[in-house]
């Protein structure tokens, strides 16, 4: 049986100027074929860089993506690839202080929780640290830091917040 195709997004959120050529290789690379991203500033960062990429291959090449651009420093991304008739889609997130974050996703771009994960946060007594263990399943942690990256992104204005006392 030949591998499904998939196609999916590569959003930088956030690069340095002097990463963005190897982020375009990195994923060229992933995809097969030369690729160019269209660099925008970056309003949430000064001096950063932001592109959103779509790209199409086999079933499993948004991994291969996420993996190929995960590591550098001072970048923040999402990589999603779309689910096909035989593999769900996912969802990879990046951010320099947390790491990479994996989430399977359904049909309709819902992020979906295994079983086995569930049942184990379900067994903590304490709500909070029930809470706890859901948001880390959802990538609760990782949404908090790309959302004014996300919002930037939409030519939106950047409303700072300031810790006051």
């Amino acid at each position: 049986m030949a591998t499904p195709r998939a196609r999916g997004v590569v959003f930088i959120h956030s690069a340095p100027k002097a990463l963005c050529p190897h982020l375009e290789w990195a994923v060229g690379r992933s995809i097969g074929r030369a690729v160019n991203f269209s660099w925008q500033n970056q309003p949430a960062l000064h001096g950063a860089r932001r592109a959103e990429f779509s790209w199409d291959g086999f079933a499993g090449t948004g991994a291969v993506i996420a993996s190929a651009i995960r590591g550098w420093e001072h970048l923040r991304f999402e990589v999603t690839e779309d689910p096909t008739a035989a593999s769900m889609g996912g969802r990879w997130m990046h951010t320099p202080d947390l790491g990479v974050h994996h989430s399977q996703m359904d049909a309709s771009g819902s992020i979906t929780v295994p079983e086995e994960r569930v049942r184990a946060a379900m067994d903590h007594l304490d709500p909070l640290e029930m809470r706890r263990e859901l948001d880390i399943a959802l990538g609760t942690a990782w949404d908090r830091e790309l959302d004014v990256f996300r919002a930037a992104g939409d030519d939106a204005p950047v409303v700072w917040l300031h810790q006051v006392g």
